[in-house]
């Protein structure tokens, strides 16, 4: 006897939440995340299908198969997996289950979404992040990016909340730690943004101030060293 799964027809798609790292491209014209388990190597848009990660010819998810996008129902589920090491640098996604999905006691395994609202945490020293910078691994093509505070930008090129947002497009909405929004990127077919208010104008003075402490110390350091090789090279001058 084959056992039949209960259909559900939604008035509006299910909302889940999940956890990702946040990644840029190669050429910087392009933002998006890739998943932290199942799916990690092939990076996603704000709208995306899933593909089978086993290369199988079937249209996820499959029953049979582990294949489609993963998520959790509760917020606070998917807020548990960032207490891990491994994941403290991945950021919070809520998003739009689309498609044919299967329901589970605790999620979704579904086949297409729409990340609605990415919540980026503390940088790693503990405070608010102003902005996403290189974590030092990727995928092919692709670079990770991490939260970084105004402090801890130093000569890590960053990238701000409302830039990542401006690059994943399709409405995305970027939120920092505490839940400030600071950003409604333009939707898709190129409806245009409001003005930036106080919390954004904000991130972004702190972001170019850190830059702008960088630079100083750069040149100080600069001028430090040419300091040391004009006296040595005076007393050298001055050896009969």
């Amino acid at each position: 006897m084959r056992w039949r799964l209960p259909e559900e027809r939604p008035t509006e798609p299910p909302t889940g939440y999940k956890i990702a790292h946040p990644v840029l491209s190669q050429d910087g014209t392009r933002a998006g995340f890739t998943g932290v388990s199942l799916g990690g190597a092939l990076p996603y848009g704000v709208v995306a299908e899933a593909e089978c990660v086993y290369g199988l010819r079937h249209r996820a998810p499959q029953r049979r198969c582990d294949c489609g996008f993963h998520c959790v129902h509760d917020r606070p589920a998917a807020e548990a997996l960032l207490c891990t090491a491994e994941h403290r640098a991945a950021v919070l996604l809520e998003v739009s289950v689309l498609g044919i999905y299967i329901r589970f006691e605790r999620g979704f395994r579904y086949a297409r979404q729409r990340v609605r609202t990415a919540t980026v945490g503390p940088c790693a020293c503990g405070a608010r992040a102003v902005a996403l910078a290189d974590a030092g691994w990727g995928r092919p093509g692709w670079r990770a990016l991490a939260p970084t505070c105004a402090g801890c930008v130093r000569a890590r090129t960053p990238l701000s909340l409302a830039d990542f947002a401006r690059l994943a497009g399709e409405g995305l909405r970027v939120r920092a730690g505490g839940g400030t929004e600071v950003l409604a990127a333009v939707a898709s077919g190129g409806a245009g943004q409001g003005a930036p208010g106080v919390s954004e104008l904000a991130a972004e003075a702190a972001l170019l101030q850190a830059r702008l402490d960088w630079f100083q110390s750069q040149l100080a350091r600069l001028g430090e060293r040419k300091d040391r090789k004009d006296r040595r090279e005076g007393r050298e001058g001055n050896v009969e």
